[in-house]
């Protein structure tokens, strides 16, 4: 629909390629989130291969934000997204006491089914960071997908990746080769943040962003990083010699688990991060998972091992999130303003099979770089334990049943929904 059938409500939000504007819908009286990009587009192919419209428009989850809508007019590019209340740094800006760990754990619980997701997708962001981890209450989703990249994609890339506090050190040091784990490292410095209130690595540039990790985590070694000291090497860098501290003692508040999470997302080595899937089996989330009242051990009139009932029923599966069809483009290009895309699951019944699984940390692209500030490349990285995916179109197909991907739970615990339960009253921003 045209842009005059929104009523703009205030700007929410200012940045380099866009603002952003807490609008209403006039037809439905849905509010809506909707950024104006600054820079002028004239044709509507160059609109569809933005990253942020291909890769939204092929993902559909409950931890990803709604792109419903794109529009051109008069050559300038609008999205509309649903509208959330506010995202993770400005929770973190107004607050006073720190977090309880049940909301750092729902958080992150449901930002790890996103990034299962996003992965198994063949996508990784590249930008994680708190400002691009949408609230509102009882949901966090993630959004801002202008640096995402396809796993399989060809480089070099040459725009700027990700926030220097949240960068990868495979990134700071100018890898030819790196993919999704890059995210797993940001989430892991996220989640610090969240139980500390401050960043966990605050450099003032590359070099400083390197020493402020050094100074935590300890100086990388050939036992722990070998191609970090090749890539180093490279760029004729010297690490400082520093042992680092106890993680523990820099995020007081956290239970031994989520010290021990942070620790393995943050590893110098990308190949011995945990994968989303992996994270989600962490036992920093065995209290996301539970036992149903029907599955539990009942009285037993013999002397049976307590045990014994659960084993004979087997590992159980819970599914976790439905996989939907991408929508199509129309196929009209009408002068005016155009109603390009409604990301309303459209189509008819499509099958993607997943690829060959491959080594975890086996990248296939490579390239040549010049600057400091690092370069995406690909990595397969599609997490173990998945099943085939099946897209669908709900509205098409009788009987429509949607398929799940399968997260085994830490010790063959089902899933049940982690509650928010938020302790103060989210402001009422937005950012796109």
């Amino acid at each position: 629909m045209p842009v005059i059938w929104y009523k703009i409500i205030k700007e929410v939000g200012n940045g380099t390629f866009g603002v952003v504007w807490q609008a209403l819908n006039k037809l439905n009286n849905e509010v809506v989130a909707i950024k104006k990009m600054k820079r002028k587009y004239y044709s509507w192919e160059e609109c569809i291969n933005l990253r942020e419209v291909k890769s939204l428009r092929k993902m559909n989850h409950t931890n990803i934000v709604k792109l419903k809508e794109v529009i051109r007019e008069n050559n300038i590019l609008y999205f509309v997204f649903e509208y959330m209340e506010c995202n993770l740094y400005q929770l973190m800006k107004d607050r006073v006491n720190p977090f309880s760990e049940t909301e750092i754990r729902n958080w992150c619980f449901h930002v790890f089914h996103g990034l299962v997701y996003m992965h198994q997708n063949g996508y990784f962001h590249r930008d994680l960071k708190p400002e691009n981890l949408l609230v509102s209450t009882g949901m966090i989703k993630i959004a801002d997908f202008g640096l995402a990249r396809e796993i399989t994609s060809q480089p070099p890339y040459t725009e700027y990746v990700s926030t220097r506090w949240y960068r990868a050190p495979e990134v700071l040091l100018q890898s030819p080769r790196y993919g999704s784990a890059v995210d797993l490292w940001a989430m892991g410095a996220i989640m610090a943040e969240l139980f500390t209130l401050r960043p966990l690595f605050p450099g003032s540039s590359e070099a400083d962003e390197i020493y402020k990790i050094c100074s935590v985590i300890g100086s990388p070694i050939e036992t722990t990083w070998c191609e970090g000291l090749e890539l180093a090497s490279t760029l004729n860098y010297h690490f400082p010699e520093l042992a680092g501290v106890d993680l523990a003692s820099v995020i007081p508040s956290a239970s031994k688990e989520a010290v021990d999470l942070v620790a393995a997302l943050c590893s110098w080595d990308p190949c011995k991060r945990p994968t989303a899937v992996e994270a989600l089996q962490h036992p920093f989330f065995q209290s996301c998972y539970y036992i149903p009242p029907s599955l539990r051990t009942k009285p037993a009139t013999a002397k049976t091992s307590p045990c014994v009932g659960l084993n004979r029923r087997g590992a159980l599966k819970q599914n976790y999130a439905n996989v939907s069809s991408s929508a199509k483009v129309p196929a009209s290009l009408s002068a005016g303003a155009h109603r390009k895309l409604e990301m309303n699951n459209q189509g008819g019944v499509k099958y993607l099979k997943t690829a060959p699984r491959q080594p975890k940390c086996q990248p296939t692209m490579k390239y040549n770089t010049t600057g400091l500030i690092g370069k995406a490349g690909g990595e397969p990285d599609t997490p173990r334990k998945l099943t085939h995916t099946t897209i669908i179109s709900p509205g098409r197909v009788a009987g429509y049943r949607p398929q799940h991907v399968y997260i085994p739970p830490p010790a063959k615990l089902a899933r049940k929904p982690c509650d928010y339960q938020p302790s103060r009253v989210y402001c009422s921003n937005v950012a796109g």
